[in-house]
């Protein structure tokens, strides 16, 4: 049995600034359909918040004032930009017996053989489907069944996920919500190492020009011995 989620409002009147109702602990909002005029409303910031984690975009909320009531979906939140809370909110208010085209976010569970056994890499096609419900029908998540993935040409698509009872899928049946693939070894090139331009290191002593041993240095050669002419006898 579905909880019902409600969130007591106020009629916020066009004088009280929006900076004057965060400071107080509240944000502006505004509700509308299509048989109800837009109204402008305040609602508590932590009330909000838990609302909002609790039914997200897809599951209704019941607006409260003193006086009346409004079942609703939560249309848009404008967060800020720094802290990344909501500072705004839209809901959408909906007749009795209404269907609704929402967009319902899916959830992966389970294991994939596929990527168990072989390795394989999982890509998530599809994040949100479109499906068509009553409000109080409305799924706040559908699940996406990963088991079906045995192989590599396995996939999983839009009409095999099983919708609840009263929900009717909107998506295009035969749109690819997930696959798998087969990763690729990378082949790596290793360029031949060129030997000629490898300079060998010389060893031994380095020897210097001009020293002993040193090629260009040429030996000194002996000095030339000067040598008299021989006296001949006398006759």
């Amino acid at each position: 049995m579905r909880t019902e989620i409600t969130l007591d409002i106020s009629l916020r009147e066009p004088k009280v600034g929006s900076e004057t109702l965060r400071k107080n602990g509240k944000i502006p909002a505004v509700f509308y359909g299509k048989k109800q005029a837009s109204t402008p409303i305040s609602v508590s910031a932590v009330e909000f918040s838990k609302v909002f984690k609790k039914a997200g975009e897809s599951s209704v909320v019941t607006l409260k004032t003193k006086d009346e009531s409004y079942d609703s979906l939560i249309y848009d939140v404008d967060r800020d930009p720094v802290t990344g809370s909501p500072r705004h909110a839209d809901f959408y208010v909906f007749e009795k017996g209404q269907k609704m085209k929402v967009k319902i976010p899916l959830e992966f569970k389970g294991v994939s053989p596929a990527m168990k056994e072989l390795g394989a890499v999982l890509v998530k096609v599809l994040r949100e489907v479109q499906i068509e419900a009553a409000p109080k029908d409305l799924p706040r998540v559908l699940n996406v069944e990963l088991e079906k993935l045995v192989n590599f040409e396995s996939q999983i698509l839009a009409k095999d996920i099983v919708l609840p009872q009263g929900v009717s899928l909107v998506e295009n049946p035969e749109e690819v919500v997930a696959s798998v693939y087969e990763p690729k070894e990378e082949v790596v090139e290793v360029a031949p190492v060129d030997l000629s331009a490898i300079e060998v290191e010389k060893k031994g002593k380095e020897v210097k020009e001009g020293e002993e041993g040193a090629p260009g240095a040429a030996p000194e050669a002996p000095a030339k011995t000067q040598t008299s002419a021989t006296a001949k006898p006398a006759k």
